[in-house]
């Protein structure tokens, strides 16, 4: 029998969930470059923030309450306890994406980090898990969710599913899967058990189920693991490509390319390249770029409502979808609301999380201002028709004149594109300091800063439940 360097028996099985297996089993220390590293560091410290910010939202306080929780060995965010760590994934992932505040990525078309720290966080705390190993389990989730993404997009985003949900299942299941040091054969049964659980439809944004959609993706990601470790099985050998597998019934024939996905696995590392977007406003990515370029305008210019007949906007049409809401209805219904968003711009000269609470998207301010806000998708001759990210806006002013901007992508969007460091370090304070004291939001940075050297995930955890305010 052929071995590992581990000691584990080889298992060349035929199919994708193989394939795809024989390369998160690869993944190694060495794997984790410089480059790798300070990602990685990025998308912690930003899901903790966000998780942290999210943690006692309505969403995760509902669904707790249709839990029966126990004590266990993993922190509930927000809450100065542990509870189970199916249950831990479950709220912790509901949390982080509570605000709409989780990071992105161009490849995967969502949230890749969400559903897999939400998993792999509690997991942790149960095994004890080193921190170099931690990271290179999230680079494993991270790569396997986005490569599979480059697979089935944007074929797959635009027929309706939520690929931070979809995806991100199999991220979670194939991060945990490598924390739990599983073999290739078992983490290819991880990915199969995952097919069958991997949910999240778009007709459900605007509501507590699309945050629900990552606490739902990172429990099943972790049980998926959990399963395959008990000795579950699964259909490994035909789970994606079966006529009745995840390809084909997700996706549909002739829309999806498995064998592209895996000859760019690795090349680079999508947590490099394009990288991980970092959100500047808890409210949908797609709104983003155009944001970005109407807040430029009423910065140069010092616009006011008063001043302002009409507002244009374009971005992608495939964003404009689920983000062309002209009369928003609900908090959550306003984070997908372009119109919403640009009114907000106009009025406050920013986008940030009290715009969003209570009876906020209700301000009679904004409800003036709605009518002279026009959205559509943009054409060939504003963007190349390979850019998905770009934003354009035009704004006509009361005494004739019109002002325009646009810009190619929001800013943080790519590593290529990188929201400054000042900017994530304020946004992860303003996050963490809404459940954490002073001293906790210092501490749990540090561990952040210091993650690859901590002997025992629980030092971060424990840092972070020892300076939760009541």
């Amino acid at each position: 029998m052929e071995l590992d360097d581990e000691g584990n028996p080889i298992v060349r099985g035929s199919g994708i969930a193989h394939a795809f297996a024989r390369r998160i089993h690869a993944l190694g220390p060495a794997d984790l470059t410089p480059d790798v590293m300070h990602w990685a560091r990025v998308g912690l410290l930003d899901t903790v923030g966000v998780t942290l910010a999210g943690s006692r939202e309505p969403a995760v306080m509902r669904t707790a309450q249709a839990l029966d929780l126990h004590d266990g060995p993993a922190l509930w965010f927000g809450q100065r306890r542990r509870v189970g760590v199916l249950d831990a994934a479950l709220l912790n992932g509901t949390a982080s994406h509570a605000l709409d505040f989780d990071d992105c990525n161009n490849t995967m078309g969502g949230h890749p980090s969400a559903p897999v720290l939400s998993a792999l966080l509690p997991l942790a705390e149960q095994l004890g898990s080193r921190g170099e190993d931690f990271v290179l389990a999230y680079v494993a989730g991270f790569e396997t969710e986005c490569k599979l993404g480059l697979a089935v997009n944007f074929h797959h985003y635009t027929k309706g599913w939520h690929p931070t949900a979809t995806l991100g299942t199999f991220g979670a299941a194939a991060a945990c899967a490598r924390l739990m040091g599983l073999n290739a054969a078992q983490i290819a049964t991880a990915l199969a058990l995952a097919a069958s659980f991997a949910s999240g439809i778009k007709a459900n944004f605007g509501t507590m189920t699309k945050p629900l959609h990552v606490g739902h993706s990172a429990r099943n990601g972790l049980l998926a693991a959990r399963l395959a470790a008990s000795g579950v099985t699964a259909s490994a050998e035909r789970v994606f490509e079966h006529e009745h597998g995840f390809l084909d019934v997700f996706n549909g024939a002739g829309t999806y390319d498995a064998e592209r996905a895996l000859a760019a696995w690795a090349a680079p590392l999508d947590i490099l390249k394009p990288g991980i977007a970092i959100k500047q406003y808890p409210c949908c990515g797609s709104t983003h770029p155009a944001i970005d370029a109407l807040l430029q305008l009423v910065r140069e210019h010092a616009l006011r409502a008063q001043d302002i007949t009409g507002i244009e906007a374009w971005i992608h049409r495939r964003r404009l979808q689920h983000t062309n809401r002209p009369e928003p209805r609900t908090a959550l219904d306003a984070k997908f609301s372009l119109q919403y968003v640009l009114a907000r711009a106009v009025l406050d000269g920013c986008v940030a999380v009290p715009q969003f609470e209570g009876q906020a998207h209700a301000d009679p301010r904004v409800h003036a201002l709605l009518p002279r806000i026009r959205v559509a998708a943009y054409d060939e001759t504003q963007f190349a028709p390979d850019n998905h990210f770009g934003g354009a806006v035009r704004v006509t002013l009361a005494d004739g004149r019109t002002l325009q901007a646009q810009v190619e992508q929001a800013l943080g969007r790519t590593s290529d594109h990188p929201l400054p460091a000042a900017l994530l370090q304020a946004k992860f304070r303003l996050c963490a300091a809404s459940v954490l004291t002073d001293d906790g939001v210092d501490r749990t940075a540090a561990c952040i800063e210091s993650i690859h050297t901590l002997p025992d995930l629980r030092e971060l955890t424990g840092a972070i439940l020892n300076t939760t305010r009541a």
